[in-house]
């Protein structure tokens, strides 16, 4: 395993951006950035050995700051959304910046996915951290998050997150990277089968707030207990659907236990032969098919993303927890410490 260091240019506030590549000896490699300390990319074989990038991205620093769809990115403090941008926390109500329609999204327009973090490698992997502000976009306490990645030689991208606070808050921490598995800029996502771990999902209203009690999935076009083409019954006469023009929801992971790491999803596109596993200690899932993608900025390799160009699959704790009592709870108090893991997992087949 190697690690590798570059400069990628400089922030619009004066920071340095740094490029981490960490490669295995089979070649296949991911690359990182403190900003938001993203995934930039991941490149990985095919069935017949090919390597490819199946991360969405930007060829350049800049277009990673206050990009739409967050790219690659971990959001914050709290990632999805929060209904109203409003939540009550020991008595006291707090407010923050709305973002998405009448809510708050992804810890707001100036949130963790858009900051320079400070960054390191350490012990085979490469840290970030971020230390956020007491009341940065309306928050309350101070919060010292620390993102770590390590890439291993069968191909494996683990991410531990944890955060320490000054004061209660609320977090909720994921990583926000968008994959197609034949390739970014190659085509879309909808002929991937997708399979999640997941035998009921949050449904919301119509600005994509859950409206409390889950559901079943089965006879619904949220069912994807099996494989089954992404695409198959995106355009169902399906309310949930038509809200976000494709898939943007919460599903329950099956069988989630705090601090234990359960199958979360798989992801498998035919044409390839990719298949990523996805591992997680989180309780929730939200996919979302890039159903607005043709927004974003200029992609690599100079490809210009359509709309389901890539999905995002973000292991995450539910939307609006901290306005919804009988749902996981996402307070962080000081002397705790705010501990999950992602793991996704690149096979082929």
């Amino acid at each position: 395993m190697t690690i590798a260091r570059e400069s990628w240019g400089v922030s619009p506030c004066g920071k340095e951006v740094v490029l981490y590549t960490l490669a295995n000896a089979s070649g296949a490699y991911v690359k990182l950035s403190n900003i938001g300390a993203g995934i930039v990319a991941a490149v990985v074989p095919d069935r017949d050995g090919v390597l490819a990038d199946v991360v969405l991205g930007y060829p350049d620093a800049a277009s990673y700051f206050g990009d739409g769809p967050c790219a690659g990115k971990i959001p914050g403090r709290y990632a999805n959304r929060i209904a109203l941008g409003k939540f009550a926390l020991d008595g006291v109500e707090y407010t923050l910046p709305v973002n998405n329609g009448p809510n708050h999204l992804h810890g707001g327009p100036d949130g963790f996915q858009n900051k320079v973090w400070e960054s390191r490698e350490h012990n085979g992997g490469v840290e970030f951290l971020y230390y956020s502000e007491d009341g940065e976009m309306g928050y309350p306490g101070a919060v010292k998050t620390v993102a770590r990645y390590e890439w291993t030689e069968d191909n494996e991208l683990r991410l531990t997150i944890t955060a320490e606070c000054d004061a209660p808050t609320v977090i909720n921490l994921t990583n926000h990277a968008y994959f197609n598995l034949n390739g970014e800029g190659n085509g879309t996502i909808l002929g991937h089968q997708l399979r999640l771990n997941s035998s009921e999902y949050l449904p919301t209203d119509q600005t994509q707030i859950p409206l409390g009690e889950s559901a079943p999935v089965a006879g619904t076009p949220m069912d994807f207990v099996n494989l089954k083409p992404v695409g198959q019954d995106i355009n169902a006469d399906f309310e949930p659907l038509k809200i976000g023009k494709g898939y943007d929801h919460c599903w329950v992971i099956d069988g989630a236990e705090p601090g234990q790491l359960q199958d979360c999803a798989e992801l498998y596109a035919p044409e390839s032969g990719r298949v990523l596993e996805i591992y997680t200690t989180q309780p929730g899932v939200q996919v979302y098919t890039g159903n607005w993608l043709s927004d974003s900025p200029m992609g690599k390799n100079g490809h210009k993303y359509e709309d389901y160009s890539g999905v995002a699959i973000e292991c995450q704790n539910y939307p609006d927890a901290p306005n919804k009592a009988d749902y996981p709870s996402a307070v962080l108090r000081p002397g705790e410490v705010y501990d999950e893991a992602i793991i996704f997992a690149f096979r082929v087949r």
